[in-house]
């Protein structure tokens, strides 16, 4: 091909030059290549598709989360992914301050641990809650104790079972938690070197807010590790069966408590009347002994019923359900 450009080309050229579509200092051929450093100590092992399908994940997660502790700590909780990393594991433990709270999860089947940290502000505010009070941290920073430990492991144990619904579309996990560690030294689970995934996430309870921090060994989950693409991610998840949650529904409906009430009759008195009222007097109401009741389910009215007993108890028998609201 030959280099001499045409009448055509070279008009083109200056055309493109004056329009500024084209930088003159973008065709300056400097004869040096770009090299980009690699730094063997941080290899990357973890690209940024496999933090965006852990993000994604986590995600999941957090929202699984926020539907289930409530239900534990009775108090409203948020979640949120806050940001995810490639950093090596003397990174994460040199951050770690003591006291700590981690708790040590076994990711059967995968081979190895991986970690889960909570603020201590959130860690004293999950057992102020379990022990019926407001919610709030400690002013001062101190050691947990022993029964602080058994209240956390508890919870530690529920968020850990939580995990097995987000991995599923990438493992079939069986999540076990193992211990509490509030001494980063002895949360040494793999070589300072190796890379982790870190997943950061504000957890608030209440009005109190913190972190909570994941931590995943590239060695654990190197078996998975092409499983965590976004492509493979949205490909193997499974359509919403309908009918499961309505199942789910009706269970939890059918096993809510509501209050049933019969009204015997009413009646009109003084004011004079109720003030002098004593014990033996009578109170003549509007219905007869004969008559139906009218039986309320909460403040609706749902039934008759006849008065009765029943071993030695207060009795309804239902004479006529009601079907329109």
């Amino acid at each position: 091909m030959s280099d001499v450009l045409s009448q055509k080309e070279i008009d083109d050229l200056l055309k493109a030059f004056s329009s500024g579509e084209i930088d003159a200092e973008e065709l300056k051929d400097t004869g040096e290549k770009q090299i980009k450093n690699y730094d063997f100590s941080r290899p990357s092992k973890f690209s940024k598709e496999h933090l965006r399908t852990l993000e994604i994940i986590f995600e999941h997660y957090g929202r699984i989360l926020a539907t289930h502790l409530p239900g534990y700590l009775r108090v409203n909780t948020q979640v949120e992914v806050v940001n995810s990393e490639a950093v090596i594991y003397s990174e994460f433990s040199n951050a770690l301050s003591n006291p700590v709270l981690l708790g040590m999860i076994d990711f059967d089947p995968l081979d190895g641990n991986i970690i889960i940290e909570l603020s201590n502000n959130i860690g004293y505010a999950i057992v102020d809650r379990m022990l019926g009070g407001a919610g709030l941290p400690l002013e001062k920073v101190r050691e947990f104790t022993e029964i602080e430990k058994a209240i956390l492991e508890r919870v530690f144990t529920i968020i850990t079972n939580l995990l097995q619904d987000p991995w599923e579309n990438v493992v079939k996990l069986n999540p076990r938690f193992t211990r509490i560690e509030t001494n980063s030294q002895f949360a040494q689970i793999i070589s300072p070197n190796e890379m982790v995934a870190l997943i950061t996430m504000n957890l608030k309870i209440g009005s109190v807010e913190g972190m909570m921090n994941v931590c995943i060994p590239y060695t654990c989950v190197e078996p998975v590790i092409d499983k965590l693409n976004t492509k493979y991610w949205y490909s193997t998840m499974k359509d919403t069966d309908e009918e499961s949650y309505k199942d789910f529904i009706e269970i939890a409906i059918s096993r809510a408590q509501v209050p049933l009430k019969a009204i015997l009759g009413r009646s009109v008195i003084s004011v004079n009347d109720y003030i002098n009222m004593a014990k033996g007097d009578i109170i003549k109401l509007d219905t007869k002994i004969n008559d139906e009741l009218k039986v309320y389910v909460g403040n609706i009215y749902k039934f008759n019923a006849l008065a009765g007993e029943s071993s030695d108890a207060y009795a309804l028998k239902i004479s006529t359900i009601l079907r329109e609201e």
